[in-house]
Parts: C-alpha cells; sequence; structure tokens
C-alpha cells in the first residue's frame, strides 16, 4: 500500500490541473472577465496561505533585503502575473483540452531555456542529445499542428454532457482560424513566461530559502499586480461581482486547491519518487480534462488538436527519455572512479595513511 501512495498522489495532482482548465474555461464562457478572475484566484491563495506560512515560518523567516524583494517582485510579475492573464485570455479563444495539451510543452520549455542559460548541456553527437533534439521537434511540430491543422471537428457525447444551462449556444460554436491561432501562441507564450518563472525561481531560492513564505510572498505581490492590471481593463462594477455559482467555485478550487493542496503534493511526491517521476505524468491532466470537457460541458474537439497533443506527448517522453539515459551515463562513468577510490583507501586520505 505505502508503495501505491505516489502513484495516487499524482492521479491527484493532475486530475486537480485537468479541474483548473475545465473550471476556468467554464467561468470564461459564462461571462467572467479573464483579469478579474485571475486577481480573485491569487487573492484566494494569499489568504489560504498566509495563515500557515506565518504559522510554521514565523520563527525561521530569513531575512528579506531589499534586493531579494525585488528579485521576488520581478519573479512574481513575469512568472505568475503575466502567465495567468495570458493563459486567462488564450482559454478565452479556445478550450480547455488545448490548456491541457499544451501543458505538455513546458517541462520541454523549461530544458531549453535551461539549454540557454548554461544550466542544461545537450551534446547532439550522442544518442540521448539527438532524443533531446528529437523531443523538441516533435513539441514544435505538435504546436503548428494544433494552430494550423483543424480537419474535422469531433462532438464527443454532445448529447450526455451536464452543464447545459449556462450559454448553451457556446457547445456550438468554432472559433474562427484567426482566433483560434491567436489562442494557441497565447498558450505558448504563458507557458514561457512559466518555464522561465520555474528557471529563476531556483536562483532566487538561494537567497531566500524559505519555500513556503516564498511561495504566500509570490502570491501577496501577484495579487497586488493582477488587481492593478484588472482596474486598468475592466471598469465596469458588475464584472468584479461573486454571487454562488460558478464563477466563486472556480476562484475557490484555483486559489485554494489548485495553489494550496498541489503545492504540499508535488513536493511529496518530488522527495519520494523524484521531479521526473511528476512530469511523465503530466499528460493524464490532457485524458482528464478531455473526459471532463466532454461529459460536462460536451466540448468540440478537432482532429488536429488531437494529432498536435499526440506529438506534444511524444516531444515530452522523447526530452525525458534522452536526459534520463545522460543522468544513467553520468553515473556509470563516475562508477569506475568511485572504485578506484575506494581500492586506494580513498584518495588522500589513503596517502596520509601510507605515509
Amino acid at each position: 500500500m505505502e508503495e501505491n501512495k505516489p502513484f495516487l498522489a499524482v492521479l491527484i495532482i493532475q486530475s486537480i490541473y485537468a479541474g483548473y482548465f475545465f473550471l476556468t474555461k467554464v467561468a470564461f464562457d459564462v461571462g467572467m472577465n479573464t483579469f478579474v478572475f485571475v486577481f480573485y484566484r491569487q487573492a484566494a491563495a494569499t489568504l489560504f496561505l498566509l495563515p500557515i506560512s506565518i504559522y510554521f515560518e514565523r520563527k525561521t523567516a530569513p531575512r528579506l533585503s531589499f534586493a531579494v524583494f525585488m528579485k521576488i517582485f520581478m519573479l512574481s510579475l513575469f512568472g505568475i502575473t503575466m502567465s495567468l492573464d495570458t493563459v486567462g485570455v488564450a482559454l478565452k479563444y479556445t478550450s480547455a483540452s488545448l490548456g491541457a495539451a499544451t501543458s505538455n510543452t513546458l517541462p520541454v520549455i523549461t530544458f531549453f531555456l535551461a539549454v540557454i542559460l548554461r544550466m542544461e548541456k545537450v551534446n547532439i553527437k550522442t544518442s540521448p542529445g539527438m532524443m533531446k533534439i528529437a523531443g523538441v521537434t516533435l513539441c514544435i511540430g505538435g504546436v503548428a499542428t494544433i494552430a494550423f491543422s483543424r480537419g474535422p471537428y469531433l462532438k464527443l457525447l454532445m448529447h450526455n454532457h451536464l452543464i447545459n444551462n449556462h450559454k448553451h449556444q457556446l457547445q456550438d460554436q468554432v472559433p474562427s482560424a484567426n482566433t483560434w491561432i491567436k489562442g494557441v501562441f497565447l498558450m505558448l507564450l504563458s507557458n514561457f513566461t512559466w518555464a522561465m518563472w520555474l528557471v529563476l525561481q531556483g536562483r532566487v531560492l538561494k537567497s531566500y530559502p524559505s519555500k513556503l513564505l516564498l511561495t504566500t510572498l509570490q502570491c501577496l505581490l501577484s495579487t497586488i499586480q493582477s488587481f492593478l492590471v484588472a482596474a486598468a481593463f475592466v471598469r465596469d462594477p458588475a464584472q468584479w461581482k461573486l454571487g454562488w455559482n460558478i464563477r466563486l467555485l472556480s476562484v475557490a478550487y484555483c486559489g485554494i486547491v489548485v495553489t494550496g493542496v498541489t503545492f504540499y503534493l508535488q513536493a511529496w511526491v518530488i522527495e519520494k519518487k523524484g521531479p521526473v517521476f511528476l512530469v511523465i505524468t503530466t499528460p493524464l491532466i490532457l485524458i482528464f480534462t478531455i473526459v471532463l470537457s466532454s461529459f460536462l460541458f460536451g466540448e468540440i474537439i478537432s482532429l488536429g488538436s488531437v494529432l498536435g497533443a499526440l506529438l506534444l506527448v511524444g516531444g515530452l517522453y522523447f526530452v525525458l527519455w534522452g536526459k534520463t539515459k545522460e543522468e544513467e551515463r553520468a553515473k556509470g562513468a563516475s562508477q569506475p572512479n568511485t572504485d578506484a577510490e575506494k581500492a586506494c583507501g580513498g584518495g588522500s586520505k589513503g596517502e596520509i595513511i601510507s605515509s
């Protein structure tokens, strides 16, 4: 039973993310403004995390200098506020399934940025290096297929969906080609800024090592930033109202469940099984989202989106496969040196003993 807990945890994590894409898309389709949604979501996350971080970190909180604060501010602005605002507009233009499909590009984009910043190396003369290049190429092909190849539309279980009381006519609307392409590239821009956040957050953690406080502070700063963005674009007071409806449910779910629950579960899975185990389950988000969108929302899916999603998943696994092979080779290369050191008594320590 203990061995199955990480598998159960990743199923919960990816199903939570599937619910995020689904509920966010529903909230936008019933008229909620995307910028207002991001503000409320981050405010809910801050209210959830702030008392927890104060309770656990009040005695061990590291010193926060002005320079570190500005780094965290910029990290929040580009990695959270800009990313969430962009993905909100992208979901408005496209679909929940597309959002879930393009989430498979995040590990590949992160790897690509790590190579540019010289945090990761690629040797194209080795088979693992060629696998990584092939994976990036497949992802590019997948994005191009989703953006430019529509194909026939698949209305999965259209007569069985449960949510049919909010703007039923939306179910039969298909975005125009220009709107769809714009949405795809906005989704990629969001993933790019999110990947930058993942890469640069590691450097900020060296200056401010408290993960919980760093997350809370970023949520607080992004709440202020997203409020200013929303106030600049949304002047109608009616757009800011939340009732006991799908809007409030979406905000509470994204702010508390997505930010709070998945933060803990992801940290636990990485500790138990490592980051690769978590990343290789990313395609589950797409599967769960398609099931949810089909049964509950009657979402229209194009054949081009399905084929593009398959290419994205294939590209993800090629990159991970190449990275795993490189790590195995590195371990194999260091093993003989370790054995030699043991044989001679541990290097310099052995020299001291022999003298």
